[in-house]
């Protein structure tokens, strides 16, 4: 399992680097940032599983960064903890109303209080499935609600991302570096939607199984999903050693002790827009995807690719 990712947004040095030190220690992978614009390019890159904000920044006001947070599909669902001087009646109301923060503490703070109301907080959100334990991407009931939200709009598309032969690839190499496999997926989504995309397109994970999901615009589809495809089968490499590589397989044992060869790692992908449906809820949705996904993986068989995408029922 993965470090959980904190981000501190303080442009104090000394209160930044007591924190980061402080939630180093406690086992948490810490984002430092001391300028608004900074940390709104680090959430889009890779995305924390909680923030904790100062208000008084250079650029801008804490309060723009949680509004910017809860305003994208990708962070909405990020736990917000204000730490600030900032303690009047008015700051609070702005910061765990308009913000919807979970926690607004004024400074001094007591850092292991800090760290008792951090660690409730992505205790809860791991008991609600939110994050996905190694890549951090959201996950399960956000996924779900992202695929509703579908359901009730016009002007959509959706990619359902799997990676061939990954379970191959962790029999072979084992689950530590699978993970890796994982994280530089997930990393690769972000970017490649990052650079694409739009401020409301969606990055997720399903708890089960190396597959991801994409909601974005139809007009952007074809374009992130081709990067996606040539940047994957580019970069997948490196995961392998040299001899896999030069050789395009491996070999791993099937259950009747056989060794059979299997091909490096790609990518199928299915894809739909709003114009595929209608779908009347989202299991309808999530299994015409797998259905659009499949003729993916035939259609990289009958014509000699890696990765290869599918598009819409027919």
């Amino acid at each position: 399992m993965s470090k959980e990712r904190i981000l501190v947004v303080e442009d104090q040095p000394d209160i930044s680097s007591l924190l980061k030190i402080y939630f180093t220690s406690q086992g948490y992978e810490v984002l430092t940032a001391m300028r608004g614009q900074v940390a709104l390019e680090i959430c889009k890159k890779t995305p924390p599983s909680l923030a904790l904000l100062d208000v008084n920044l250079p650029d801008m006001e804490g309060y723009d960064i949680g509004k910017a947070l809860r305003a994208s599909p990708r962070t909405r669902h990020i736990p917000i903890i204000f730490l600030t001087a900032r303690g009047e009646r008015r700051d609070r109301l702005i910061g765990l109303g308009e913000v919807q923060a979970q926690y607004y503490i004024v400074k001094p703070f007591d850092i292991e209080e800090v760290h008792t109301i951090v660690k409730n907080q992505l205790d809860d959100a791991r008991r609600r499935n939110q994050l996905h334990p190694v890549t951090n991407l959201p996950t399960a009931e956000i996924i779900n609600d992202q695929l509703r939200g579908l359901l009730t709009t016009n002007g959509w598309s959706l990619g359902l991302v799997h990676i061939n032969s990954f379970e191959s690839f962790t029999q072979s190499y084992g689950t530590v570096v699978g993970e890796d496999v994982l994280k530089f997926t997930a990393l690769l989504l972000n970017e490649v939607v990052n650079d694409l995309g739009g401020e409301e397109d969606f990055v997720g994970q399903m708890v089960v199984g190396p597959d991801f999901v994409i909601s974005t615009a139809p007009d952007r589809t074809k374009t992130i999903i081709e990067r996606l495809i040539a940047r994957f089968d580019e970069e997948v490499g490196l995961h392998y050693n040299y001899k896999h590589r030069k050789q395009g397989f491996i070999e791993v044992a099937d259950d009747s002790g056989a060794m059979r060869q299997v091909p490096l790692m790609s990518l199928s992908i299915g894809v739909l827009n709003s114009n595929d449906g209608p779908f009347y809820d989202i299991r309808e949705l999530s299994e015409t995807a797998e259905e659009t996904r499949q003729k993916a993986v035939v259609l990289a068989r009958e014509h000699g690719r890696k990765s290869s995408a599918a598009y819409g029922r027919s």
